[in-house]
């Protein structure tokens, strides 16, 4: 159910709790009200009827002697004084009624009773009951929609607190909740809990983004300044004698600079840096090119499909992307590495344990790689892959096929 409508009910119900509170605590009140106005009535009407008999010897006021519906209490007072009694019984039109009685005389002599008959006063106390329950109904049905309502603006505010917060966790750093929701009109207007939670989240956002910022300025920075050293390491090692010392040498600086080269292609794809060349060119050609570049055992398959033969895409980073998703697969996963191309769609799969599940949860990690028995690890690699696909407008999946095996799924748009 959504908030709006808890909030809604949360507050139909605290009214009708309300409403029924009231209604009890006035029935009641006037209800021992009736019952005390009857029997000071009762008293009252026992005294002038009791002074008229005495003095004239005749019953006024309604007042009888020795009734037979007297009840049991008042049939045999032990003393002189006036008393009176509630009767809860109907009969015919009289209801509920109020006796007060006295002795006219000693203790042989019969009593004087007077009956006040109630009916009148609780047919008013039902009429109000009536009117006090059509008053609650009118009254919930008035502030129904107005709680609907203002739950609504709760609600919607939280709503975007949890978009914006969603936007920030799928990366973007530049989402806020907006001025409505943040700390300049929360000063100005009164701040409640829900502009708490938003500027919470903004200020989240922007240390969040300021932290990235220098780290990533801190990647570009350390690759910037390591590219010199490196490009004059390998000059170095053409200085070398020919060997097996030369030859391991110069192939672990070559790593090295393909090392900073990586960061510094990532610490340009974090900053937005890059922007695509697009051409049309055939999609299939391109990628058996991007499988040749790589020099590893890939067997490259197109399937016939009614789309055009070509698209419209940065050739070069289309290569990028397949060629490491190819290295990848053959450095944590296992032959036969296969690439096949429809339409606009590249599936790289291979036969190995298949990616993680913290990378299928998460997305690549830098510099996090796995052993064969753990599934495809993901270096710098699938990171870069995955920017160039952002940069493409493209989408890259990575799953693991039903009977195992990693597969990335690269879908280029129209």
């Amino acid at each position: 159910m959504p908030l709006r409508w808890k909030i809604a009910a949360l507050a139909a119900a605290t009214a009708c709790l309300v409403a029924l509170a009231v209604g009890v605590l006035v029935h009641v009140w006037t209800a021992m009200d009736i019952r005390s106005r009857a029997e000071m009535e009762a008293t009252n009407t026992v005294y002038s009827a009791m002074d008229v008999y005495r003095r004239t010897g005749t019953l006024a006021g309604g007042a009888e002697l020795d009734p037979a519906e007297l009840p049991t209490a008042l049939r045999h007072p032990a003393d002189g004084d006036r008393r009176v009694a509630y009767d809860g019984r109907v009969e015919g039109n009289l209801g509920p009624s109020v006796w007060g009685a006295q002795r006219v005389g000693g203790a042989d002599s019969p009593v004087l009773a007077v009956r006040i008959n109630m009916s009148p006063q609780l047919h008013d106390l039902r009429r109000l009951d009536a009117s006090m329950a059509v008053a609650s109904l009118l009254s919930l049905a008035a502030a129904l929609p107005l709680a609907v309502y203002g739950a609504g603006l709760v609600a919607r505010r939280l709503r975007r607190v949890a978009e914006t917060a969603a936007r920030i966790s799928a990366g973007d750093l530049d989402a806020r909740t907006g001025p409505a929701l943040g700390h300049a009109r929360g000063r100005a207007r009164g701040r409640d809990e829900v502009t708490d939670i938003a500027a919470t989240v903004d200020l989240m956002a922007d240390s969040l983004g300021r932290r990235l910022r220098i780290e990533r300025q801190f990647t570009a920075d350390v690759a910037h300044e390591l590219r010199t050293p490196v490009g004059g390491l390998l000059a170095a090692t053409d200085l070398l004698p020919p060997g097996e010392t030369e030859d391991l040498l110069r192939a672990r600086v070559r790593d090295l600079r393909g090392l900073v080269e990586d960061l510094l292609e990532i610490s340009r794809l974090d900053a937005g840096a890059e922007a695509p060349v697009r051409a049309r060119v055939p999609l299939a050609a391109v990628v058996a090119e991007a499988v040749a570049r790589t020099g590893l055992d890939t067997e490259v398959g197109v399937a016939e499909a009614p789309d055009a033969p070509t698209v419209k895409t940065d050739p070069r980073r289309l290569e990028r992307i397949v060629g490491n998703l190819v290295v990848n697969a053959h450095r944590h996963g296992r032959t036969p590495v296969r690439v096949t191309v429809e339409g606009r769609t590249v599936v790289v799969r291979d036969h190995g344990p298949g990616f993680p599940a913290d990378l299928l949860l998460d997305g690549p990690r830098r510099f996090r790689t796995g052993a064969t028995e753990r599934g495809a690890g993901h270096g710098l690699g699938l990171t870069i892959a995955l920017g160039q696909a952002r940069v493409l407008g493209a989408e890259l999946r990575l799953d693991n096929a039903p009977d195992g095996g990693a597969v990335a799924t690269l879908r280029l748009p129209r």
